[in-house]
């Protein structure tokens, strides 16, 4: 289960989200950011290596989600992805990713997402989170079929086996009903929860959708 140490950060991750929000092409602020945390959820690595967080930020150009896996060592080939890194107060130096770009993160996102696993308390130990939600409708996924990553303005787009694409909405935003238990139209698949808006209220939207063209 995710174990969430009390410790501290140097940088913080507001302080690497900072520097690194600009350089996306799906970030639509100008100027420094100011990132807020607004909630998110974690999932487990099964080999318990890799911190897997899932990250939702505020500043005054948008709410954001960036999946993030923070490791003890550099990903091979995945230098494009590097956030930045941080000394840890209890794990020492950890290289903060992309997580769209890890494969660790994108295996146990497919888990979540056929039910295999539960969503975590972002900040609690041990604790799942209810308030995240899932579907899938397909049959199994492997996700070693899930090898390539792609931003653009309105996400990622993690490409699977030919015809499946596991779509990441970087930009959040809220639905106005609460988003659908079966997912978007169309979608063999989902994942969906909750965050916190700039005025202290609640909003829930779709964070990923998982869609197969025959």
């Amino acid at each position: 289960m995710a174990v969430v140490h009390r410790t501290t950060l140097r940088p913080t991750k507001l302080e690497l989200l900072a520097a690194w929000l600009p350089t996306r092409p799906w970030y639509s602020g100008t100027g420094g950011p100011e990132p807020v945390d607004a909630g998110g959820f974690r999932l487990d690595d099964p080999e318990g290596e890799v911190g897997i967080e899932f990250k939702i930020v505020t500043d005054p150009s948008g709410t954001y989600l960036v999946p993030l896996t923070y490791r003890g060592a550099p990903l091979d080939g995945a230098e494009h992805a590097l956030v930045g890194t941080m000394e840890h107060g209890v794990l020492g130096r950890r290289w903060v990713y992309d997580g769209c770009h890890d494969p660790v993160l994108v295996a146990q996102l497919l888990a979540l997402i056929e039910g295999r696993v539960e969503a975590q308390a972002q900040s609690v130990s041990d604790t799942p989170d209810r308030e995240v939600t899932r579907s899938h409708t397909g049959g199994g996924l492997a996700a070693a079929d899930f090898a390539t990553a792609t931003d653009d303005r309105e996400g990622t787009a993690v490409h699977g086996p030919p015809g499946t694409t596991l779509r990441l909405h970087r930009v959040l935003r809220p639905s106005p009903d609460g988003p659908s238990p079966d997912g978007p139209p169309e979608a063999t698949g989902h994942v969906a929860g909750s965050w916190r808006t700039p005025d202290g209220a609640r909003a829930t939207g779709t964070f990923a959708v998982l869609r197969t063209v025959p």
